[in-house]
């Protein structure tokens, strides 16, 4: 199922060609001796919607881990109730727990109904990049985000 979405979410950056990604890889990255990313699957009335995959980075300014969100998609039918917030503040809250001091993403400069919505969660974009970053305050405020 996560690398169905992998497929949608590139068709929908409309770049439907560019994913070469195999199961067998997917499963290694996720599940292998040595895991590089971790993955969840978001739901609504008990039918998968959407995913989000992540992993640990580390800022060599600060010394510390960072979570990286690689890829947040939520199918387009089911936008709008909220799926995507709860997966920031569940991912922001474990950020907190794990001691990261901030997350980090990229966001296409076209996709203005997501950036948004980032914004809208305190996320800043930094110059230069279309890159978001959630720390200090507004991470703690994402990782208690309700509704």
């Amino acid at each position: 199922m996560l690398l169905a979405f992998v497929h949608e979410l590139a068709a929908y950056e409309r770049a439907p060609e560019a994913v070469k990604m195999t199961e067998a890889q997917l499963h290694d990255a996720l599940f292998g001796p040595r895991p590089r990313a971790e993955a969840l699957i978001a739901e609504l009335d008990g039918a998968p919607v959407g995913f989000a995959v992540w992993y640990q980075s580390f800022n060599t300014w600060t010394g510390t881990p960072a979570l990286y969100l690689e890829d947040l998609f939520i199918r387009p039918a089911a936008r709008g109730r909220g799926l995507g917030k709860k997966i920031l503040a569940y991912l922001a809250a474990l950020a907190v727990e794990r001691g990261y001091a901030r997350m980090e993403w990229m966001v296409l400069d076209w996709n203005v109904s997501a950036i948004d919505f980032y914004t809208g969660m305190g996320a800043v974009p930094l110059p230069d990049w279309t890159k978001f970053r959630l720390s200090g305050d507004a991470l703690a405020r994402a990782a208690r985000a309700e509704n």
